[in-house]
């Protein structure tokens, strides 16, 4: 074949026809063709490795040396070398960004680890376990996605982030099974404490009405047992309810009686009252006292009534008349009072002189004329008898 640097040998083909030689070459040199077509549109599509591409050209350009074809090698090699010059510049590129991925997923897989490294050094004590667990389980999905999905890292800093991540792990389930270990333990204890509790409350059924006050204590007790787990404390109070429920129920069916045999205490207590009100208007002190004594006597005759709000009710209305008579014999004996008595006719015999001493100042300024003297005894004068009209002299 002659090209411009002379001619070349293609080579041989024995045992054909000229033609068939001639065709044997093109097609070694369409397939040539094919491979840098197929280069040149993988390139201009993008999506694969610049530097696998780059790879591959020279491979190819290195078939097109001395290649064993017919057809314009020389404008292959061109397209080839061009090829080769842009997949270097973009080797580069790629390879910059491919260190920026590194060092971004290098970032992002630390920030998983010290997630869970945050996660596995919580108190054991303040830990919400179930949703803990359920982002610790999400930190370690992430990693999964991550490893999968993201760029290669060294080997070496990928080792050393994922023993990290598995200390952290491993750390944070060493607590939570230490933790729900001691819980057990204390749910165990809590549970032994409150069947000991039903069983001592199931035992008061005997006593009805009077268990009721061991029974308060009992419960005292239970609500300083602790937690037994949901489903063990609600079977266990169930069944502390219903010894609780039965002893109130036979204090509730003896005040459903005592209510029932009060219907006509209260109504003999109603018919006191009636015969109490006029009390209230009676003038003479002492009958009035001789009458609600009588009446308090047979209203303690009568006795408790229930239930206990119409008790309070009927014994607030009698109160009001017991008052209304304490209060007219209080007031009866302040103005009988013998020392009080004493008392006030010593004062009136007190401003009774005092009068009369002004009197004669009084007298005396007026005959000097001595008006500022007058002016002050008349005033002192006036002051003396209202003290004494006060005191009904």
């Amino acid at each position: 074949m002659r090209e411009a640097e002379g001619w070349r040998v293609v080579g041989q083909y024995p045992d054909g026809t000229p033609a068939e030689a001639l065709a044997y070459f093109e097609r070694k040199f369409a397939d040539l063709a094919s491979e840098v077509t197929l280069l040149e549109v993988r390139h201009r599509r993008g999506g694969a490795s610049a530097s696998d591409l780059r790879t591959t050209a020279l491979s190819v350009r290195a078939k097109l040396d001395g290649a064993a074809a017919v057809g314009d090698l020389a404008a292959l090699v061109s397209r080839i070398d061009v090829l080769t010059a842009e997949l270097a510049e973009a080797s580069e590129t790629e390879a910059v960004a491919a260190k920026e991925a590194v060092a971004e997923a290098v970032r992002e897989r630390t920030v998983i680890v010290e997630e869970a490294e945050a996660l596995a050094a919580r108190d054991p004590q303040t830990v919400q376990w179930k949703q803990s667990t359920a982002e610790m389980s999400a930190l370690f999905d992430r990693w999964q996605a991550h490893q999968q999905n993201g760029p290669r890292l060294p080997k070496s800093t990928a080792q050393q982030l994922w023993r990290r991540f598995r200390d952290a792990r491993a750390s944070f389930d060493r607590h939570r099974r230490e933790f729900f270990s001691a819980l057990d333990e204390t749910h165990k204890a809590a549970r032994d404490a409150k069947t000991r509790l039903v069983e001592r409350a199931e035992a008061l059924a005997p006593r009805g009405e009077d268990g009721i006050g061991a029974y308060r204590d009992l419960l005292d007790q239970w609500k300083a047992s602790g937690r037994a787990g949901r489903k063990v404390d609600d079977a266990l109070w169930a069944r502390f309810k219903a010894a609780g429920d039965a002893l109130y129920s036979a204090r509730g069916e003896r005040e459903a009686a005592d209510i029932e045999a009060s219907r006509e205490k209260i109504e003999q207590k109603r018919a006191l009252l009636e015969q109490a009100a006029p009390i209230v208007d009676e003038k003479n002190l002492g009958t009035a006292r001789q009458r609600l004594t009588a009446i308090q006597r047979q209203w303690d005759e009568i006795g408790r009534v229930f239930p206990r709000d119409v008790e309070r009710g009927l014994d607030d209305e009698l109160r009001k008349i017991e008052q209304s008579v304490r209060t007219r014999e209080d007031a009866d004996w302040k103005r009988n009072d013998p020392e009080q008595k004493a008392r006030a006719n010593d004062m009136t015999r007190q401003i009774t002189d005092a009068i009369a001493k002004l009197e004669s100042e009084l007298a005396g300024a007026e005959a000097r004329g001595d008006k500022r003297a007058a002016a002050q005894a008349s005033e002192a004068l006036e002051a003396r008898r209202g003290w004494l009209r006060a005191l009904g002299g």
